[in-house]
């Protein structure tokens, strides 16, 4: 969880609640400037436009399904990304919004139909470069040729008629030239807008959907990234306590909330390394450039952090109770591989496990 967060939790949750019972209670305009303004606070959004409008619409209508989606999305506590008001805005339609928390068989298929996308405007791209280059290649060989026909005239006819000649191939010549420079800054226009769009599928498929954290196929390329670098190397596997009794509880929905809340508190208690969803609720660090013993620390600090906070339903405010984790910390030696760092620290989590949970421990 983010500094300020684990300071305010509550104090941002009344805040939203008693923006809500405003809007419920007041006229389409009384105080909606002040409405939003509390919103925004609350969610630490900044005063932009598109967080303007996203909370305009929100407290206009709280009975809408985008204000009943930002209810499941901030439900626990945990307040708006601006990732997820890009989301929210971008999936507004006539059955209303999908709660973003968790992907689905839709997303899932929608993420592989526009991957599939970019792969084919790629190819496409790639031929239209090759006909286009070789056009240029034909239209310069014609004008070689158009050139040295202009060359032999003028050797055989000297003279003003030569010179016409010279000028209106010229002319041509230039006007192709145009033509050409012209299709190529189409061409760049539409590969710079391709590469971005490329560059931010390729984040996409290195990220987790629900923690917006790095996912496991972005942390397996990062280990290989810092193992040829001879970087000294750390890792450590975090699983989230009797997590499935959260769901049972709770819902889903709040369980997923617990994971980003977790995730959070990981980041913010490893910062300058690299906190990945590595599947259900475990999470991997990877710390490079430190030893074992300030890994185990870090992780260490964090979980007390953690294991002190005490949550609440934001609709009820009835306790979540406490929610911790268990820990295994391992230092990777020069010549292992991935999957037998991981195995080691694996086996020193379920050792914290046996443990009682709630605990790291290093080997």
């Amino acid at each position: 969880m983010h500094g300020a967060w684990k300071r305010g939790v509550e104090g941002r949750m009344r805040a939203v609640s008693a923006a809500a019972h405003h809007a419920m209670a007041g006229g389409a305009s009384d105080g909606l400037f002040d409405r939003i303004g509390a919103f925004l606070a609350a969610n630490h959004l900044s005063p932009d436009p598109m967080h303007y409008a996203f909370a305009h619409r929100v407290l206009t209508d709280l009975n809408s399904p985008l204000a009943q989606a930002v209810e499941r999305l901030t439900d626990g506590g945990v307040r708006l990304s601006r990732r997820d008001i890009e989301s929210l805005g971008g999936e507004i339609g006539a059955t209303g919004i999908t709660d973003r928390a968790a992907p689905d068989a839709a997303d899932i298929a929608s993420a592989r139909a526009h991957a599939d996308g970019l792969v084919a405007q790629t190819q496409l791209q790639v031929e239209g470069f090759t006909d286009m280059v070789e056009a240029i290649r034909a239209e310069t060989q014609g004008f070689g040729r158009d050139l040295a026909a202009s060359a032999d005239a003028i050797r055989s006819a000297p003279g003003p008629l030569a010179l016409d000649d010279i000028a209106r191939l010229t002319s041509t010549m230039l006007q192709r030239v145009h033509a050409a420079e012209e299709r190529l800054e189409a061409a760049k226009h539409e590969a710079s807008e391709l590469r971005e769009k490329l560059e931010e599928a390729r984040d996409n498929a290195r990220r987790d959907p629900l923690t917006d954290l790095p996912n496991r196929r972005a942390f397996e390329e990062a280990f290989a990234e810092y193992r040829a670098a001879d970087s000294e190397l750390c890792i450590a596997i975090c699983d989230v306590d009797r997590f499935k009794l959260v769901n049972d509880r709770f819902g889903h929905a709040v369980g997923d909330r617990v994971l980003k809340a977790i995730g959070d508190a990981l980041v913010q208690g490893c910062p300058d390394h690299i906190v990945a969803r590595y599947g259900g609720e475990e999470f991997a660090i990877l710390f490079a450039g430190i030893g074992v013993d300030t890994a185990f620390r870090l992780i260490e600090e964090t979980r007390r952090a953690v294991a002190a906070k005490r949550y609440r339903l934001r609709e009820t405010d009835a306790p979540l109770g406490a929610v911790t984790f268990s820990a295994g910390v391992a230092a990777c030696t020069a010549d292992e591989t991935l999957g037998t760092a991981l195995a080691r620290a694996d086996a020193l989590l379920y050792a914290a496990k046996g443990d009682g949970r709630n605990c790291v421990h290093q080997g």
